[in-house]
């Protein structure tokens, strides 16, 4: 299994501190049956300096150590792209990284909605022959009291994931009903962690499928896994036909 989105890199922003905590998060990776972890730190977000070097040559410190260790798991370079109108020349210029130097990028929106230029910014990338992903969909506010906000997006090229924690409720439960409502409604291609520590923000990944197991949910699974292995893979992702959003379904559920 592979995941998509994690900040498992030491000194980067605000996950890993310490190459210590990597190595214990990459023992949990294990245990959570992980075969692969794509490094998705912030790029060019306002609350931490983006560089990619020191990405890139914490991601070779990273790589060394599994390799000495001989653990079974590889881990793929990445970045959780901020919007704005100059990732299509950053990602073209080396300034942020698709993920697994595939034609997939992670985009973070703004938590607090989605901004009008969002899907300008999609169709540049799209002709820049990149498929953005939004990244936590299910937590973006504009998301949460409009869904539909989201398969517009979708409606111009762009993909979505959902996080693990948003599954199993770590972030309350408006995020956890939105993230059901969003995957009935075919809206969400792939999933990831978004794990950053050991403590408050843990991988969850095994218990985020277990609950999609627990609501009979597992095609999606299929779809999601299989999704995460194209990625690493650069090649098309399984994409189902948008349904409408029903936000009620789900809360029964919880």
């Amino acid at each position: 299994m592979i995941d998509t989105h994690s900040h498992i890199l030491a000194g980067i922003d605000d996950g890993a501190e310490t190459m210590e905590e990597t190595k214990q998060l990459l023992d949990k990776a294990l245990e959570e049956g992980l075969t692969g972890i794509i490094a998705t730190p912030h790029a060019h977000h306002p609350n931490f300096p983006t560089d990619v070097q020191k990405t890139k040559e914490q991601l070779a410190i990273t790589k060394a150590y599994i390799d000495e260790q001989n653990l079974p798991i590889e881990v793929y370079s990445g970045n959780e792209c901020r919007l704005s109108d100059k990732l299509p020349d950053r990602l073209a210029t080396g300034e942020a990284l698709t993920l697994a130097d595939s034609r997939y990028v992670l985009l973070e929106l703004p938590s607090s909605g989605v901004p009008a230029y969002t899907v300008p910014i999609i169709q540049q990338l799209i002709a820049a022959n990149y498929t953005p992903i939004i990244a936590h969909a299910e937590r973006n506010q504009g998301i949460i009291e409009k869904p539909e906000r989201l398969e517009r997006l979708l409606l111009h090229g762009a993909l979505a994931q959902v996080t693990s924690g948003s599954l199993v409720g770590s972030f309350g439960k408006a995020i956890q009903r939105t993230a059901f409502s969003l995957l009935d409604a075919n809206l969400i291609h792939c999933y990831g962690s978004d794990v950053h520590n050991m403590s408050k923000r843990p991988f969850a990944f095994k218990e985020g499928l277990a609950v999609l197991e627990k609501k009979k949910q597992d095609e999606m699974i299929e779809i999601l896994l299989g999704n995460n292995e194209a990625i690493v893979n650069d090649t098309h992702m399984i994409i189902l036909e948008p349904q409408k959003v029903t936000k009620d379904k789900w809360w029964k559920l919880f």
